[in-house]
């Protein structure tokens, strides 16, 4: 794929949602014009739309999602390309009864984006950002029973402390967690705005000169979306069924944005090499170059790793 194309790939984006590490996947993946794609988070179709200029009429995408926005972004975004696309609106932990429900026994290249698109965080139905007050929710698929409310308000003190570390990796879980349900004891918490000032006041730190810092609340929302989403859970699910998708010689490439995705991965990936399963293509994760970094400043925290089937 020659540089335009991903570069094209990235400019005609869908809006609200730039694809990281076009060059860098482009680069390194090769497919067959019948080749079968599944892109297992198709978010607005950038990745997809990369790659599915590679396939012919004969190729396919099979992409899931399961914000239903997204399929709808997504379906106007590829309905030019050349293969046939079929969107499906489904968690990737269920990709193995999806691919066998659509005809694929397995896959030449199967790729999940683990972020959040900027469109979500600033979708005010969602719950996913302090910036403006919201309803504490965060459920990516409304099919979910439990939100950030339910967490919050329901959970003992231990239990949403361990949470907050588990997932959050915050140093201050317990200090948070204490004042979360002393203020929940006044009022039930419903709102981004209402946890995110409870937060801030439970570990307000003055700003070093010159230094900028995360918003206090950032790993506590981080380890509640992980948690109401089922993040974690899932990534391992794809993982584990990922080898027996895959057609030998083909491609699984996986972006992650935090250290956790990042840690099952490369664990996955390692365990899988020294089994005889895969061939890694990324010793070290595949970071954003400093111009994509100034262009789409979300690409700053994103690690590739891309395991070949043996």
């Amino acid at each position: 794929m020659m540089h335009n194309d991903w570069a094209n790939a990235t400019e005609e984006h869908s809006p609200g949602h730039i694809p990281v590490l076009c060059k860098e996947l482009a680069e390194r993946i090769r497919l067959p014009r019948d080749g079968r794609v599944v892109d297992a988070t198709i978010g607005y179709g950038g990745h997809s739309r990369l790659f599915g200029a590679q396939l012919g009429p004969e190729g396919m995408i099979l992409g899931l999602d399961v914000d239903p926005k997204c399929i709808k972004r997504a379906q106007s975004f590829t309905n030019d390309l050349p293969c046939k696309v079929v969107l499906v609106r489904e968690n990737f932990a269920k990709l193995p009864e999806v691919m066998k429900e659509h005809g694929i026994q397995q896959a030449d290249f199967i790729m999940a984006d683990l972020g959040i698109c900027s469109a979500q965080i600033e979708d005010t139905e969602r719950g996913l950002s302090f910036q403006a007050d919201m309803p504490l929710d965060m459920r990516l698929d409304e099919h979910l029973s439990i939100t950030a409310a339910d967490l919050v308000n329901q959970l003992d003190e231990t239990a949403l402390a361990d949470l907050i570390y588990r997932y959050g990796e915050e140093r201050a879980s317990r200090k948070i967690a204490h004042c979360i349900v002393q203020a929940r004891q006044r009022q039930r918490i419903t709102t981004t705005g209402q946890l995110a000032l409870i937060i801030q006041k439970a570990v307000s730190r003055p700003e070093r000169r010159g230094l900028r810092r995360l918003h206090p609340a950032t790993r506590t929302f981080q380890a509640l979306r992980i948690a109401v989403n089922r993040e974690l859970e899932c990534l391992e699910e794809l993982l584990e069924a990922a080898p027996n998708l895959l057609k030998t010689g083909g491609f699984l490439a996986i972006i992650s944005f935090h250290s956790l995705e990042d840690r099952l991965v490369k664990n996955n990936f390692r365990k899988n090499k020294m089994n005889g399963i895969y061939h890694i293509l990324t010793p070290k994760p595949i970071t954003a170059g400093a111009e994509e970094r100034r262009a789409n400043p979300r690409s700053r925290s994103a690690k590739l790793r891309i395991a070949q089937r043996i």
